[in-house]
């Protein structure tokens, strides 16, 4: 008897460590162990960075989106290397602070996540951003992790999270551009198909003044949340997935596209990281928005 229960002792343990194995291989391990540390310390940047500078951040206090930062680190180098911008990419909160984010005109969220700052870090951020700094979100950038932080929230974001499709989480849909005047949709097919998770919202952020760029055609995929028997249905109607907005004398702009690897070897995608990058560069260079 007392081997039958180490037999079972030792299965349990290791269902155990399989089931921590696969919550940290698919990400979710600060969903389930939520992570609130902020870094102290700030990373050393090259003093040679040179400018313009793009500071690429990509912290997940909350899901990680593993896939999505690993192509998606190389894809934005290549990209700012063709716009002659230097790059920094870390993963170190600590570099939001008044001195460091003076060296950058840019900064990119690459599917950073959860409570990344600490209040003094955000508020550096904050000060940067309406000073006539340039921002892009991607993807995991504009989730429901977020929303503790209001300012980011109504000024970047401009929505609330609801869910992504499951079953299948990964579908092609349709991407359909409005405001074609606009430089971040410039060299844009009018419509074009891409293959993503796709997120929605409660409701569009176009209700709240922010500039949509780029909509989701719904009737091109299946926007339903299928999970242990129940759905959701996520239908927006209005349902954009590329937007700006002006911060001040800062600008923004978020894209729900960058979940997957493949999502940044696409042309358009790519076309589109880099009109975005051009465009909020150029707020630092008094400009405005």
């Amino acid at each position: 008897m007392m081997k039958f229960f180490k037999i079972i002792g030792v299965l349990a343990l290791v269902l155990v460590v399989l089931a921590l194995g696969g919550i940290r291989y698919i990400g979710a391990w600060n969903l389930v162990f939520p992570n609130h540390q902020h870094d102290t310390q700030a990373p050393a940047i090259p003093p040679g960075l040179g400018k313009p500078a793009v500071l690429v951040f990509s912290k997940t206090n909350s899901f990680r989106h593993e896939e999505g930062i690993e192509a998606g680190g190389p894809a934005l180098r290549a990209v700012t290397s063709s716009l002659g911008l230097a790059m920094f990419h870390t993963e170190n909160g600590a570099v939001f602070n008044a001195d460091d984010l003076g060296r950058f005109d840019a900064v990119v969220f690459l599917n950073a996540t959860g409570e990344m700052l600490s209040a003094a870090q955000e508020q550096a951020f904050q000060n940067w951003l309406e000073a006539g700094g340039g921002w892009l979100g991607i993807h995991a950038a504009g989730d429901s992790s977020h929303l503790a932080w209001r300012w980011y929230r109504d000024k970047l974001i401009g929505a609330d999270f609801t869910a992504h499709p499951m079953g299948p989480q990964l579908q092609v849909a349709t991407v359909v551009m409005e405001n074609h005047a606009h430089p971040v949709i410039q060299h844009l097919p009018n419509i074009w198909d891409h293959r993503d998770e796709w997120y929605s919202w409660e409701n569009s952020p176009r209700g709240e003044g922010f500039n949509i760029l780029a909509t989701l055609d719904e009737d091109s995929y299946s926007p339903i949340h299928k999970f242990l028997g129940s759905e959701v249905d996520l239908h927006m109607g209005d349902h954009p997935v590329v937007w700006t907005n002006c911060v001040a004398r800062g600008r923004s702009v978020y894209t729900a596209m960058g979940h997957t690897a493949e999502a940044f070897a696409k042309p358009e995608f790519l076309t589109l990281l880099e009109n975005a990058i051009k465009w909020i560069v150029a707020a630092n260079d008094g400009e405005g928005c």
